[in-house]
């Protein structure tokens, strides 16, 4: 693996990729660690300790901990992640956009659409931030510098959409994930601490942290397994002549993966299931802020099965969601068609995109079911274990499965430049 890590590095264009990503995660740290002017720093941190209610710690977690140090990157990514899926939502429902998405220009304009609702979505947070949730410790007199504390939290989300499509084009990955990937790492240090220290006084004990720790290998082996896994269909491709040459005639399989969608379910689920704790922080100690935390948080028994249920659907529907975005079954059997390919025992045309169907459908439902059964085990194991760490729920999953399509990128590019491939 190390001689493949020192190849990779050999190839000019990888080499800019790892350096570029690598300085993407220097500016986010930097970001990380700027406080918004004009907000009482000690206030924050004494609302998140007194605070009995596991909203803020919700949003903490969501935002990798920029929330509790209130920096300029406090509404993270996630304004862009909610408006990315209102827009292929609405790209659905609506015919002019989905018109827009067949071709390149349509796509550049819907990203444009995206950028402005999040940005637009970062506004609204940012205004609730400021004067709703952390309003004890706004410190700001004048309209101005009112203005300023708002414009700073935007500002930070509008940057990290801008860094995010940088990485995307010339970094490694998607760089959404990449992103969110380094909001948790970032926090996972303060968690650690807090674990330590809740051994130290007899709070956790040591057979809470090696059941922990068993949990999260398991889910690290499990969510390797479901990304490595594929359906392979068998493709013939007929036999034909064209002038003296005679084409066709090989067999191939068309892969169909297990988690095609990866770890974008589970990102999307964590950015819907964060909407009611956003619409509650204009008001923290309304009905309505109560109302979320009793049933939508694992704070309650009841708010924790709620939770649990609401998660898993959303990461099976969105599965299904986005596994439909990339395996377009009926443009698929059309070009298979064309290019004289047929699946042995099936007819071509419609009869293929049916059973193409089906197969992707069984196949996503097991992964799903798998992805969404990881996303709650861990969840349970640390109220069980009592250990306060966010890591152990959803985000351990993100973190593995970036991982993996970090890997999967180098590997992709290094093939495509006729080297080894980096997991072999």
């Amino acid at each position: 693996m190390w001689s493949n890590l020192r190849d990779a590095w050999k190839i000019p264009e990888i080499r800019k990729k790892l350096l570029f990503t690598l300085a993407t995660v220097f500016i986010f740290r930097i970001g990380s660690a700027i406080p918004v002017p004009y907000m009482n720093q000690e206030a924050i941190q004494q609302l998140f300790n007194n605070s009995q209610g596991t909203m803020l710690d919700f949003l903490d977690m969501m935002a990798g901990g920029n929330i509790s140090q209130f920096s300029v990157f406090a509404t993270s990514i996630y304004p862009y992640i909610t408006a990315s899926i209102v827009i292929q939502l609405l790209t659905y429902a609506i015919p002019s956009l989905e018109e827009l998405a067949k071709d390149e220009d349509g796509r550049k304009k819907i990203q444009i659409y995206t950028r402005y609702l999040g940005i637009a979505l970062a506004f609204v947070t940012a205004i609730g931030y400021t004067f709703g949730l952390f309003g004890s410790a706004l410190e700001a007199t004048t309209l101005m510098q009112k203005m300023i504390v708002v414009l700073s939290i935007v500002g930070g989300t509008a940057f990290l959409i801008w860094l995010s499509d940088q990485i995307t084009m010339y970094g490694i990955s998607n760089g959404s994930s990449i992103i969110i990937f380094l909001g948790i790492i970032g926090k996972l240090p303060g968690d650690i601490r807090k674990m330590i220290y809740g051994v130290k006084i007899g709070y956790i004990s040591i057979l809470s942290v090696v059941l922990f720790t068993i949990f999260a290998l398991f889910v690290v082996v499990i969510v390797v397994a479901i990304n490595e896994g594929e359906r392979r269909i068998p493709v013939q491709y007929a036999k034909r002549v064209v002038g003296r040459k005679l084409y066709g005639g090989q067999a191939t399989h068309i892969p169909i993966k297990v988690s095609m969608s990866g770890v974008m379910p589970i990102i999307f689920a964590n950015a819907i299931m964060s909407i009611p704790g956003l619409l509650s922080i204009f008001n923290p100690e309304g009905g309505f802020a109560r109302f979320f935390t009793n049933w939508f948080t694992t704070q309650t028994v009841k708010g924790t099965v709620i939770y649990t249920i609401l998660n898993i659907v959303l990461i099976i529907a969105f599965a299904f969601f986005y596994s439909s975005m990339q395996f377009n079954t009926v443009e698929y059997s059309k070009n298979l068609q064309q290019q004289g390919g047929f699946i042995p025992g099936i007819r071509p045309g419609k009869p293929t995109s049916v059973y193409l169907q089906r197969i992707l459908d069984r196949v996503v439902i097991v992964g799903a079911i798998v992805l969404a059964f990881l996303a709650t085990i861990p969840t349970f194991v640390s109220i069980f274990t009592k250990i306060p760490i966010a890591f152990g729920g959803t985000s351990l999953i993100i973190v593995v499965g970036v991982v993996i399509e970090i890997v999967k990128s180098i590997e992709q590019q290094m093939l495509i430049r006729h080297y080894k491939g980096f997991l072999n």
